[in-house]
């Protein structure tokens, strides 16, 4: 019940919660003698307090309108071009000259572990004036009916599949975080299937391939429960007025105070001073609010897809044991061969330690030398291999360059191994 607990309490603060945004704009308003008062700032700070951290924050917008390619600045339009129950396919689609030709086509795999695909904003924008980006938008588990079906790891793979048949020849595949393991699994089922729509190219980032490699907090966590205080614990039903009512989900709402939690003084003393920004009237406080409308915005997560991650991935560690399974048939990464691989991991990762993503350059056995790479970014964080100025400065120019090194329809020179940032060999 307590999920239905959950949201009676949002239910009934709601009229609180409009009172307080409405006291807050009558001590805002300049017409107000005391807007401009430490004592009126201070009460329209504390109320503004109060809505925020009383709200559900909905769905973040991308809100990407343009982009610059070259010296010029062209619009962007984004659109829904495939689409299931559980997953939407987004489109940036730039107005770009026909004279300039076809940049790479990058589809990029956001996780599904909470955070909405908008979490990855900066990565869409920083590989936009270089590649024609798709993005996997998923849908929010609570507002799938019943009617639709479940949805786990097996069916993440398929519609990875899926959306590389869609897209067609010459596809490149990027995975951040979580998708990593699903995505090289889908490239290892279509390669040994000898199937022509194969990605070209698959780039992952600070994925969980091998645990077992420098094992951080989250995978401990994992290691020291049974799937079954998993499912007790954590897996509760969607309760009613929602779309999928009933449905077992891990609720977003229980992920977000996990996120909290591993950095909780942090957070707090981010909101001890946005409250002082609001009274001081600086300006500052409009960083905060960006940052987190992004990041107090999550997402339900079907039960099946959860657990069978939690068990396969962080327990039974099934794919660098060669034991992954999907549709009742091994996966097997020793079948990719045509498929070029470039592993991402930031020095500081608290989340997939350093190691665990490289971990694909060995079990992917028969990739060949000059279609493999591995790169270590320096001083950042799990945060700072997808977004960030270090990504748009040193790591979104490379992953463009093994891009276009491993098109299928381009001239392929030598490339080197990038083994840490800075150095190369």
């Amino acid at each position: 019940m307590f999920y239905q607990l959950y949201e009676l309490n949002h239910a009934a603060m709601a009229p609180f919660r409009a009172a307080a945004d409405i006291m807050r704009f009558a001590y805002a308003n300049p017409m107000n003698p005391f807007s401009n008062t430490p004592f009126g700032r201070t009460i329209a700070a504390s109320l503004e307090m109060f809505e925020r951290t009383t709200r559900r924050y909905g769905k973040p917008g991308f809100g990407l309108k343009q982009t610059t390619i070259g010296d010029k600045t062209v619009s962007v339009r984004e659109e829904v071009v495939w689409s299931r129950p559980f997953c939407n396919l987004l489109h940036f689609a730039r107005s770009v000259p026909a004279a300039r030709g076809n940049d790479p086509r990058i589809l990029i795999v956001a996780p599904m572990s909470g955070h909405y695909a908008t979490l990855l904003r900066g990565t869409v924008e920083a590989l936009l004036p270089s590649a024609d980006i798709y993005i996997t938008d998923w849908i929010d588990a609570r507002m799938v009916p019943m009617t639709e079906g479940t949805f786990d790891f097996d069916d993440y793979v398929d519609y990875v599949i899926e959306m590389l048949h869609f897209l067609g020849h010459d596809t490149h595949v990027i995975a951040v975080c979580q998708p990593s393991v699903p995505v090289l699994a889908a490239a290892a089922v279509m390669e040994e299937a000898k199937d022509p729509l194969s990605p070209a190219s698959m780039t992952l980032m600070g994925g969980p391939i091998d645990t077992r490699i420098n094992p951080t907090a989250v995978n401990k966590l994992a290691q020291e429960r049974s799937l079954q205080w998993f499912s007790d614990n954590v897996i509760m039903n969607v309760p009613w007025p929602q779309p999928g009512f009933m449905r077992p989900v891990y609720p977003g709402f229980l992920q977000l105070s996990g996120f909290m939690s591993m950095n909780l003084d942090r957070h707090l003393v981010a909101h001890k001073e946005f409250f002082m920004h609001l009274v001081k009237n600086d300006g500052e406080p409009e960083r905060h609010r960006d940052f987190y409308d992004e990041y107090l915005a999550v997402m339900d997560l079907t039960a099946e897809f959860y657990l069978q991650t939690v068990e396969e991935v962080f327990i039974k560690h099934s794919l660098p044991k060669g034991e992954l399974m999907h549709r009742g048939k091994r996966v097997d990464p020793a079948a990719i061969r045509n498929v070029a691989l470039l592993t991402v991991e930031g020095e500081n990762d608290d989340i997939s330690g350093v190691g665990q993503t490289m971990a694909a350059q060995t079990i992917c056995v028969n990739i060949p030398e000059d279609m493999r790479m591995h790169y270590l970014q320096p001083d950042v964080g799990h945060y700072g291999v997808f977004n960030g100025s270090r990504f748009r400065r040193e790591i979104a120019p490379r992953i463009i360059d093994f891009v276009r090194q491993h098109s299928r329809s381009a001239v392929k020179p030598p490339i080197p191994r990038v083994i840490k940032g800075g150095r190369t060999g």
